[in-house]
């Protein structure tokens, strides 16, 4: 399709003289604006993505994937109803819990928490809390007066395990004096580290037995949550889950409780692609512009090759060769910075911060510990082909006006 004299041309024509220095420039920025559009794109959807895909392993590896509870409160015959809906095709597993608010309380500090009462055997099955247990070990896990504390949590109060805690009931007591808060002490049994902010820092477990008698619910359980094969199949299980349930149940799932916010994840996700997207966009007018003043000042050059005897599509694809190599070369380079840097984003953000000494990704703010990145094969080809198209769409016009350059109009003032 290229010549190796059309190839020698449009080279030439890249490596630009002392007297076409500033078409020199204008080629250098869009270079440098392709590859940072590609590489800005390839970066922050791979962020987008890894984002989405750690909060939700770390919501379904804390949370159920479903939850069937009664609108009167309390599930009695939970036992039963657990071994019913695991025989669902594609349930998994199905297990009674507990959760209530609470108030701890230890060295003079006190503060908000969630409690969450499950069996041992439950609990070890929930791999993100069991394997994620920084001191303490799951035989601890058991009786009435031992809890386990998310990891920022113990050390917002400065404790360890041994140490103990208060906790401190919504719902309160009567008494002789009146009504009291209920209250009681555990011992820490354990501490874990699941790498979400907001479960690290407000969340307790504890036995299923001793959350029956902390928060009165002796014989029965507040919830049922279901573990299925596919977190993403809960719309097909629904209905035979309700079927097992019976009438006088309800069921809802991990997208109802966390709708909002993965909704505005992905609204936030597609609105930054279109705007990075212009990104590539202005470089690809500057891919124009530079060709533009390239056509201008090789006027001559173009009006001696016609009179030579080149044609008019050999021309158009000197031009072609010389603005589509711009687009090309940064593409490609925009292609190689963008995945080294996911490649190596969390090395790359703690250098940044050591250096500027501020924290460039707080827990609290983005609820993940650390800054993941992954990179979708699928996104990172659309984001290359459409550098690549656009450059190439940016040199047809430049292209044409130099093929349709008359050698008479163009010699005419030399």
């Amino acid at each position: 399709m290229f010549g190796s004299f059309e190839r020698m041309v449009a080279f030439r024509y890249l490596r630009a003289r002392r007297s076409e220095g500033f078409v020199s420039v204008i080629a250098g920025f869009s270079f440098a604006g392709i590859m940072l559009g590609v590489a800005t794109l390839i970066i922050v959807m791979s962020v987008m993505n890894g984002f989405r895909i750690e909060l939700l392993d770390r919501i379904l590896g804390v949370n159920g994937h479903m939850t069937v509870f009664s609108p009167a409160g309390l599930v009695t015959d939970y036992q039963a109803l657990a071994d019913r809906l695991e025989e669902v095709e594609g349930v998994v597993h199905a297990y009674p819990q507990i959760q209530g608010q609470v108030m701890i309380q230890a060295n003079n500090a006190a503060s908000g928490a969630l409690v969450r009462g499950m069996t041992r055997e439950d609990f070890t099955r929930r791999t993100l809390l069991s394997d994620n247990i920084l001191r303490g070990g799951l035989d601890a896990f058991e009786g009435r007066n031992t809890v386990f504390l998310g990891s920022r949590l113990a050390q917002r109060f400065g404790v360890t395990v041994g140490d103990k805690v208060t906790l401190i009931s919504a719902q309160s007591q009567v008494t002789a004096f009146g009504s009291v808060p209920r209250l009681k002490a555990y011992e820490v049994g354990g501490i874990f580290q699941v790498g979400m902010y907001e479960y690290d820092n407000g969340f307790i477990y504890m036995p299923l037995e001793a959350a029956q008698v902390f928060f009165k619910q002796k014989g029965a359980a507040g919830t049922v949550e279901i573990l299925t094969e596919d977190p993403d199949s809960v719309d097909d299980l629904r209905f035979p889950v309700l079927v097992k349930a019976g009438t006088d149940l309800q069921v809802s799932d991990w997208r109802d409780a966390n709708a909002s916010f993965f909704n505005a994840v992905e609204v936030e996700r597609n609105v930054m692609f279109l705007i990075l997207t212009l990104i590539i966009i202005v470089a690809a007018f500057n891919i124009i512009s530079s060709l533009i003043m390239l056509v201008k000042d090789k006027g001559r050059d173009i009006a001696i090759l016609r009179t030579m005897g080149a044609s008019r599509g050999m021309i158009m694809r000197i031009f072609l060769m010389t603005g589509a190599a711009i687009g090309v070369s940064g593409t490609l380079a925009g292609f190689l910075l963008g995945l080294l840097f996911c490649l190596n984003i969390e090395e790359i953000r703690q250098v940044l911060e050591t250096l500027t000494g501020t924290n460039l990704f707080q827990a609290e703010i983005y609820f993940l510990s650390r800054l993941p990145a992954v990179v979708d094969p699928s996104e990172v080809v659309l984001v290359v082909a459409m550098g690549l198209g656009l450059s190439f769409l940016a040199t047809l016009y430049p292209s044409w006006r130099a093929a349709r350059l008359e050698p008479v109009e163009a010699l005419r003032y030399e």
